[in-house]
C-alpha cells in the first residue's frame, strides 16, 4: 500500500488531468481506498487528483528559480571547462552529457521561437475572405510581404508578441483577466467530469445514511397503509393511534394483484407504441445521449377511452374504493420485487452507468436510492416509464373511482362541489405533466437519481394512493362549501398553477435554446458549465419558484375538505417537507456544479422558496 505524501490543509500545486497546467490548491482529504487526494481550488471547487499530479509548492518554486538563474555566460563557462584536457575521464563524460542536454535545450528553444514566429505570421495575415488590403491594394501583396505589415502596425506586434510569450510562460494577462476566470472555471468543470468517471463512489449519504434508508424502507409503506385506514374511519383524527387493523388475510387478494399487473403492462404497451416524437435526453457522464419517446399524453387518451368504454358497459369502477387497501398492498409488493430486480441487474452494469447518488458501496443505501441511473430493457427505460405512466395516470383513475363511490354511497345524482374541485385541480396537474412530458428529462429524478426502492415505491405506491388522499377523505367525510368559497379556492389553485407552469417553461426553454429571441429579456449569470443561471423572471424572484407554485396548488387541493381534521392536509405538510429537502439537495448540488457563479446567484436572489420568508 503506498503511503500518503501530502497532509490535509497543505498548499500544493495540482495539475489538470490531460494538460500541463499547474494551479495552487489546498489538500482537503485523502481516500485510502482509491489513493486520490481531494483538493480545493481558490474558487471553492473540489477535485480528486492522483499523487503523481500533485507537486509540493517548494519544489515547484525551486525548479523555477533554477531555470531563471542560469545565464549564457555560465553555460559557456561550463562548456569551456568540459573541453579542458586536464579534466578526468569522469568529468569528460559528465561534460558530454551536459553538452547533449544543452543541445537539446537549444533545439527546443529554436523550435519554440519558430513556433512563436509562425503564430505571429498567422495573427498578422489578413483574412482570405477580404479581397483588398487596408490601403486598397489586393490582399495577395500583403500576404507576400509580411514584414510590411509588421512595420505598418508598430504597436500591435508588441502586444501580440507579449501575448504569445505570456501564453508560453503561463502568466495571466490583465486585460483578459475576466475571460481567463471563466475559462478556468470551465476547465475545472470539464476536469471534474473526467474525475467523476474515475471516482464514482458516493461519499455524502442522504436520508440519514444506511440507518435512515433502512428505516424508510419499512416506514414509507406503513405510512401509506396508516393514512388509508384513517381515511375510512368515522373519526379521522391522526391522534387515534393505532387504527383498527384489518386481518392479514384481507390485505391480499390474487384477483386484485392480477388487475394491478394488467394495469401496469397495459401502460407499458402504450409506452411502446410507435407514436409521438423521439427526443434526446441530457448528456450522460460518458457523453452519450439516450433517446426517449414522448407519448405519455397519448397513453392518457387511450386510458380515458378504455375507462369510458368500461363505464358505458356498466362496469362498477368503485370496485377500486372497496379494495383500495388490497390495491395498495399489491402495488407495494410489486415495487419491492421491482427494486430487487433493479439492484441485482445493477451489479453487472458498467461503472459509467451507475447513479452518482447511489454508488456508496452499502447495500441498503444503494438499494433504496437506486444503484443504476438509467436501467433499460432494450429501448424500454424502466425509470422514465414509471415516472409518469402507471402511477400518475392511476392517480386520476383512483380519483374518478372515489367520485363515483361518493355518489353511490350517499345516493347523489351529482358529485359534491368539493369532490369536483379536487378532481378538477388534480386532473389539470396530471394532464399538464403529460402534455409537458419532455420537461421531465431535465429533472434530478432522471439526470441524477438512480432507480431503486425510493423511486419505484414513490411512483407506483406513494403517488397514486397518497396524492388521492383528499378524494378518499371526501367519500367518508362529505364537506359542503359555498360557491364564493369555491371561487376563491379555484383562484388560489390558478395562481399556483400559473407560477408553477410559467417558471418551469421559462427554465426549460432557456435550457433548450438560450439564444431564443423570445428570451432576450432574461438576464443570466454565465457559469463554467456553459449554462446560465437566470436572475430575472420567476427565477430572479426566488431560487425555486416551481416549488412555490407546487405548495400553493397543494393547499388549494386540501381546502375543499374543510378544517375538521388535519388528515387531508397531510399532503401539504409532506409536500413542504419534501420540497425543503429537495431545495437543500439542489442547493448543495448547484454549489458543487457551478462554484462561484452559484454564490453570485445566491447574492442576487436571496430567497429560496417563499419570498421575504425563506
Amino acid at each position: 500500500m503506498p503511503g500518503r505524501k501530502f497532509a490535509d490543509g497543505e498548499v500544493v500545486m495540482g495539475r489538470w488531468p490531460g494538460s500541463v497546467l499547474y494551479y495552487e490548491v489546498q489538500v482537503a482529504s485523502y481516500d485510502d481506498v482509491s489513493h486520490l487526494y481531494t483538493v480545493k481550488y481558490k474558487d471553492g471547487t473540489e477535485l480528486a487528483l492522483k499523487e503523481s499530479d500533485i507537486r509540493s509548492l517548494s519544489s515547484f518554486r525551486h525548479r523555477k528559480s533554477q531555470s531563471s538563474s542560469s545565464s549564457p555566460s555560465r553555460r559557456s563557462s561550463s562548456r569551456s571547462r568540459s573541453r579542458s584536457p586536464g579534466r578526468p575521464a569522469k568529468g569528460r563524460r559528465r561534460s558530454s552529457s551536459q553538452s547533449r542536454e544543452h543541445k537539446d535545450d537549444r533545439k527546443k528553444t529554436i523550435q519554440e521561437t519558430n513556433l512563436a514566429l509562425l503564430v505571429l505570421v498567422f495573427l498578422f495575415k489578413p483574412s482570405e475572405n477580404n479581397t483588398q488590403s487596408y490601403n486598397g491594394e489586393p490582399d495577395s501583396t500583403e500576404r507576400n510581404d509580411t514584414s510590411c505589415i509588421i512595420l505598418e502596425q508598430k504597436s500591435k506586434p508588441e502586444l501580440e508578441i507579449q501575448r504569445v510569450l505570456e501564453q508560453y510562460s503561463l502568466r495571466p494577462r490583465k486585460e483578459e483577466r475576466k475571460k481567463e476566470e471563466i475559462y478556468s472555471e470551465k476547465k475545472i468543470f470539464e476536469t471534474r467530469k473526467t474525475v467523476e468517471k474515475a471516482t464514482p463512489k458516493t461519499k455524502e449519504l442522504e436520508f440519514g445514511g444506511r440507518i435512515g434508508t433502512f428505516m424508510m424502507i419499512f416506514f414509507l409503506p406503513a405510512t401509506v397503509f396508516y393514512l388509508l385506514l384513517m381515511c375510512k374511519q368515522d373519526d379521522a383524527s391522526l391522534l387515534n393511534f393505532p387504527p383498527p387493523l384489518p386481518d392479514l388475510e384481507s390485505l391480499w387478494e390474487a384477483r386484485v394483484f392480477g388487475v394491478f399487473l394488467l394495469w401496469f403492462f397495459l401502460q407499458a404497451l402504450f409506452y411502446l407504441l410507435p407514436i409521438g416524437k423521439v427526443v434526446e435526453g441530457l448528456p450522460l457522464s460518458n457523453g452519450r445521449k439516450l433517446q426517449y419517446r414522448i407519448n405519455g399524453f397519448y397513453a392518457f387518451i387511450f386510458t380515458a377511452a378504455i375507462i369510458g368504454t368500461l363505464l358505458y358497459f356498466q362496469f362498477e369502477l368503485h370496485y377500486l374504493y372497496d379494495h383500495l387497501m388490497q390495491f395498495a398492498v399489491s402495488a407495494a409488493v410489486f415495487s419491492v420485487a421491482l427494486s430487487i430486480y433493479l439492484y441485482i441487474r445493477s451489479l453487472k452494469a458498467p461503472e459509467e452507468e451507475l447513479a452518482p447518488g447511489g454508488n456508496s458501496g452499502y447495500f441498503v443505501y444503494d438499494f433504496f436510492t437506486g444503484h443504476e441511473l438509467n436501467p433499460r430493457i432494450g429501448s424500454f427505460d424502466l425509470k422514465y416509464f414509471c415516472e409518469l405512466r402507471p402511477g400518475l395516470i392511476g392517480w386520476v383513475v383512483i380519483n374518478l373511482a372515489m367520485l363515483l363511490a361518493e355518489m353511490k354511497i350517499h345516493n347523489q345524482s351529482m358529485p359534491s362541489l368539493s369532490m369536483i374541485l379536487v378532481n378538477s385541480f388534480q386532473l389539470l396537474y396530471v394532464v399538464d405533466a403529460l402534455w409537458n412530458e419532455e420537461a421531465v428529462l431535465t429533472t434530478m429524478d432522471i439526470t441524477h437519481d438512480g432507480f431503486g426502492f425510493m423511486l419505484a415505491f414513490g411512483d407506483l405506491v406513494w403517488v397514486p394512493f397518497v396524492y388521492s388522499l383528499q378524494a378518499l377523505y371526501l367519500v367518508g367525510h362529505p364537506t359542503a362549501i359555498s360557491w364564493p368559497v369555491a371561487a376563491a379556492i379555484t383562484t388560489l389553485n390558478c395562481v399556483g398553477y400559473f407560477i408553477f407552469r410559467s417558471a418551469n417553461s421559462q427554465k426549460n426553454n432557456f435550457r433548450r435554446n438560450p439564444a431564443d429571441p423570445k428570451l432576450a429579456y432574461l438576464k443570466f449569470i454565465p457559469t463554467a458549465t456553459g449554462k446560465g443561471l437566470l436572475v430575472t423572471g420567476w427565477w430572479g424572484f426566488v431560487r425555486h419558484p416551481n416549488y412555490l407554485g407546487d405548495i400553493i396548488m397543494a393547499l388549494a387541493w386540501s381546502l375543499p375538505c374543510g378544517f375538521n381534521h388535519i388528515l387531508p392536509y397531510f399532503y401539504v405538510i409532506y409536500f413542504i417537507c419534501l420540497l425543503v429537502h429537495r431545495e437543500a439537495r439542489d442547493e448543495h448540488h448547484c454549489k458543487q456544479k457551478y462554484g462561484l457563479a452559484w454564490e453570485k446567484y445566491c447574492q442576487r436572489v436571496p430567497y429560496r422558496i417563499f419570498p421575504y420568508i425563506y
